[in-house]
């Protein structure tokens, strides 16, 4: 059980991964919170509870196989969520990896990196700069879409999905629990590759379905 095992000095280091997004139910289920529910779709996965506060995020920590891991959701609103993710990757000296919505890719497709900058996600701009300009850490890139017609982005950002872009990303977040549990078990570099080939032959497929 989880909750009879402990994170010592004897063990791996732990990952930590943080979901980006906003606190409260006003942004619930809108496409800005997306990390926010990879996190919980993990956390339920893998029976790890996200019951307390620490720097800034609500938190929870558990195993996977062997593997300790941390993980986080900022509470301090997404354009400072660096505040929170860099506090706690600093007190417990550990990796990262992050979760977060992005337009450029199309509804439900993920992508895994190793690296990369914010391409104009704010929250990803605030962790950049908590971390000293550091972009080399690992990200999970979760499709959002694209505004329809001349639509404002922030408009976008803050909609719920419809039915069908819901079905796409509760697919979405399935897929990625189980990445992510690759991630942990196999390392990042043979889990992205297996990983995003994968999600490869999903973009083609998605990307001129409208949602």
């Amino acid at each position: 059980m989880i909750t009879r095992r402990c994170f010592c000095s004897s063990a791996p280091r732990p990952w930590l991964f943080v979901g980006l997004g906003n606190p409260g139910d006003k942004y619930k289920g809108t496409r800005h919170n997306v990390g926010f529910e990879m996190i919980d779709a993990f956390a339920k996965a893998q029976g790890i509870e996200m019951n307390t506060l620490n720097c800034k995020a609500i938190f929870g920590q558990g195993f996977v196989g062997d593997a300790p891991l941390l993980l986080a959701k900022p509470q301090t609103y997404m354009n400072l969520s660096g505040e929170s993710s860099g506090a706690l990757a600093a007190y417990y000296k550990l990796p990262l990896n992050r979760f977060h919505d992005d337009m450029d890719l199309p509804c439900g497709v993920l992508r895994l990196q190793d690296k990369g900058g914010h391409g104009s996600h704010n929250g990803l701009k605030s962790v950049i700069y908590h971390f000293r300009g550091n972009r080399e850490f690992a990200r999970l890139r979760i499709g959002i879409g694209k505004p329809p017609g001349q639509m404002d982005p922030k408009a976008f950002l803050l909609q719920k999905f419809n039915a069908s872009a819901r079905e796409r990303i509760d697919t979405a977040l399935q897929e990625g629990v189980e990445g992510l549990k690759l991630l942990l078990l196999k390392g990042l570099t043979e889990s992205a590759r297996r990983f995003n080939t994968e999600q490869k032959y999903k973009h083609i497929r998605l990307q001129t379905v409208p949602t």
